[in-house]
């Protein structure tokens, strides 16, 4: 029996991160496959969204600020 492994699509990863997502290549770069088979799913809307509670904002938002402290005005 043999069995045909396709090669990673790296090219359409990259092209879904950057141009669907508009990730910049270190982000790419830093997500795992299993975020980026996510982040796929929910753009497809074959994913589920289960909104997070006002607590958890909150912490996510601390935990990812958009700006870094040094950028900050």
């Amino acid at each position: 029996m043999s069995v045909s492994v396709r090669p990673f699509p790296w090219g359409e990863a990259m092209g879904f991160a950057f141009t669907v997502l508009h990730m910049p290549p270190q982000a790419f770069w830093q997500m795992t496959p299993r975020e980026l088979a996510a982040a796929i799913r929910f753009v497809s809307g074959r994913g589920q969204h289960v909104p997070s509670g006002r607590q958890e904002l909150v912490a996510l938002m601390a935990q990812f600020p958009d700006f870094s402290a040094a950028r900050e005005p």
